[in-house]
Parts: structure tokens; C-alpha cells; sequence
């Protein structure tokens, strides 16, 4: 199949977001479990308890940052898949990674690359179902269903620590 320069593009750009949120998620994960990120003096729900680190009374997602970081991973390896199939070179280097001093900045920096993810996935479904490739349309909606719950799950985090 024949598909437009800016398609593979995209799916490039995308390729790099993902690697660079799987890497940013799982460092945030590691670190907030290690303590290297000061933790403010408010308390925590119980809720909020799970969601950093696994091994942390912290909320971030413990063990939901954690799978978060895993999936972004699967999305990069999909898409770089798809790109290749397409005829494309993938790109090998993640996009610059924020990790954030304090967790609400963690939560704030991560609910922005899930909204920009939001924005650059519906524009890729858009512009494949221009260029009639339903096989990236259909792939894209699949990641766009988990974007729109990553975002969710840092709204719900943002709004138990401010």
C-alpha cells in the first residue's frame, strides 16, 4: 500500500512520543519508588497510595505508572511495526524525557503528553482514512481508546493532589 510522506511521518513522530513516554513513566515509576523525587506533606487517599511506585506508599501510579510505561511501550513497537510495513524507517530515538521534581509537576507533565498523544492520534486516524489505510486507521483507534484512559487516570491523580 502507498501512503503519503506525512503519514509515515506521523507515525514516525508518534513512534518516538511512545518510546519517550514508556521510558519517562517507568523512570518516574523507579524513582518515586527510590524516593529520589521529594514527596509533598499532604496526605494521600488511600486510592492515591497505589499509584506510583509498587513498592511506595506514594500516588502515582505504583503499579499503575508502572503498566502505563509497559503499554506505551507496545503502542511504540506497533506503531514502528506499521511503519515498516508501510515501507518506512522507524525512528530509534525516544523524544526528550521530563520526569518533574514534584509529583504534582510528574502528574501535570504526564496528563500533557497524553493530550498531545490525543490531538496526534486523531490526526493520524483522519488523514489514513484520507489516504484510505484502514489497517493504521484501525490500529490508531485502538491506541487513542488507551491515551483516553491514560488521561483520565492522570486527571483522577490531579485531582487528589491539589
Amino acid at each position: 500500500m502507498e501512503v503519503s510522506g506525512d503519514l509515515l511521518a506521523n507515525l514516525n513522530e508518534a513512534t518516538a512520543r511512545e518510546m519517550q513516554v514508556s521510558m519517562q513513566y517507568m523512570m518516574q515509576h523507579t524513582l518515586y519508588s527510590g524516593r529520589r523525587i521529594p514527596l509533598e506533606n499532604t496526605a494521600h487517599t488511600s486510592k492515591t497510595q497505589k499509584f506510583i511506585a509498587s513498592h511506595s506508599p506514594v500516588y502515582l501510579p505504583g503499579k499503575t505508572l508502572k503498566k502505563i510505561a509497559i503499554t506505551e511501550m507496545r503502542h511504540a513497537e506497533a506503531i514502528a511495526e506499521r511503519a515498516s510495513n508501510l515501507g518506512g524507517e522507524s525512528v530509534t530515538q525516544p523524544r526528550f524525557i521530563r520526569i518533574g521534581s514534584t509529583l504534582k509537576e510528574v502528574i501535570e507533565i504526564d496528563k500533557a503528553e497524553e493530550e498531545a498523544a490525543i490531538t496526534l492520534y486523531n490526526k493520524i486516524i483522519f488523514r489514513a482514512r484520507e489516504e484510505g489505510d484502514s489497517i493504521t486507521e484501525e490500529l490508531f483507534q485502538r491506541i487513542l481508546k488507551d491515551e483516553e484512559g491514560h488521561h483520565r487516570i492522570f486527571m483522577d491523580c490531579l485531582n487528589e493532589v491539589t
